[in-house]
C-alpha cells in the first residue's frame, strides 16, 4: 500500500514537471501571429463602428469616388495589395470562387470591395487584377458589383484605422493581416472573417447579419488558436505545438485527478470489509 502510493506521487509529480516544461517551452517558443519584434501588425477588431463614407478613392476606371457611392448596400471590404503575390491573391481568388457558389446575386443583394493599402498601387493595376478575378466567376453580373479601388496614404491609413487593420511595410513588401470585412449599407463594421479561405455559410450568415444590421461575432477566433498567421511565408499554419501541449495538459490532468480520486476510493473499501 505504501509503496503504491510513493508511486503514484512519483508519477505526480513527473506529470507537473512535464506540465510546468510545457509551459515554459510554449512561453519561449511558441509560434505567435506576428514575428518577434514586429509590433503593431494585426486586426483590432471595431464591430458595431462606423467607418467615414466622404473617403476619396479611386476605381480601376480611373475615377474618384466617396465610399459613400459604393457603400448603398452589404458590402464585403477586402483591404489587400494588388502586387501580393500569395495570400492577397488566395483571398481575392477564393472569395470569388465563394461568390461563384452562391445563389444570392452579386450587385443586388451585395457588393465587394478591394481596395489597396499601398499608396504607390494605381488604378492600371487594379483594373488588371480586376480582370484576373472576376475570370473565377462563371455566372453573370455587373462588373461594378466587385470594385477594386486605389487611394492616396491619408485616405488609406483613414480606412484601415477605421477598420483596425495595423500593417507595416518591409522592403518592396509588407506584414499584413488577413481578412474580410463585413459592413452594412452604412458603413457599420459587423462582422470580421480570418484567413484565405471561406465557407459559403460563413459569408451568407455575415451578409445577412449586415443586411439587418447585427452585428455578429468572430467565430473565426476560436480558430486562430489553432491557426497562425506567418508573415514571411505569407500563409496560415497549424499551431502543432500549440494544440498538442494544450491537449497533452488536458490529459495530464484527467490522469490526475483519476490517480488521485481512485487513491482516495481505496482505503474506504478496505474498512468496510474489515
Amino acid at each position: 500500500m505504501i509503496r503504491r502510493m510513493i508511486q503514484r506521487r512519483e508519477c505526480i509529480k513527473i506529470i507537473l514537471v512535464f506540465i510546468f516544461f510545457l509551459f515554459l517551452h510554449q512561453s519561449l517558443d511558441g509560434h505567435v501571429e506576428h514575428p518577434k519584434g514586429e509590433e503593431g501588425i494585426g486586426i483590432e477588431e471595431k464591430l458595431g463602428q462606423v467607418i467615414s463614407l466622404d473617403l476619396t478613392f479611386r476605381n480601376e476606371n480611373d475615377d474618384t469616388i466617396r465610399l459613400r457611392q459604393l457603400i448603398r448596400k452589404p458590402t464585403i471590404l477586402a483591404p489587400v495589395y494588388y502586387r501580393c503575390p500569395n495570400v492577397c491573391s488566395f483571398l481575392l481568388f477564393n472569395l470569388a470562387g465563394v461568390i461563384n457558389k452562391r445563389p444570392s446575386e452579386l450587385g443586388k443583394e451585395y457588393q465587394v470591395l478591394a481596395f489597396s493599402f499601398d499608396e504607390t498601387e494605381k488604378p492600371d493595376l487594379a483594373l488588371e487584377k480586376k480582370k484576373m478575378v472576376l475570370k473565377m466567376i462563371e455566372k453573370p453580373f455587373p462588373e461594378d458589383a466587385w470594385t477594386f479601388l486605389t487611394g492616396d496614404k491619408e485616405n488609406i491609413q483613414q480606412l484601415t484605422g477605421a477598420i483596425g487593420f495595423h500593417f507595416k511595410k518591409q522592403g518592396q513588401d509588407f506584414l499584413h493581416p488577413v481578412s474580410l470585412v463585413i459592413l452594412s449599407s452604412d458603413g457599420k463594421i459587423t462582422r470580421y472573417i480570418y484567413g484565405t479561405e471561406f465557407l459559403p455559410f460563413d459569408i451568407k450568415m455575415a451578409l445577412l447579419e449586415a443586411s439587418e444590421g447585427k452585428v455578429g461575432p468572430t467565430f473565426s477566433k476560436a480558430l486562430r488558436f489553432c491557426f497562425s498567421y506567418d508573415p514571411k511565408g505569407r500563409k496560415y499554419v497549424f499551431n502543432t505545438l500549440k494544440v498538442t501541449g494544450i491537449v497533452s495538459l488536458l490529459f495530464a490532468l484527467s490522469l490526475i485527478l483519476f490517480l488521485v480520486f481512485k487513491g482516495k476510493r481505496k482505503p474506504v473499501e478496505k474498512e468496510s470489509s474489515g
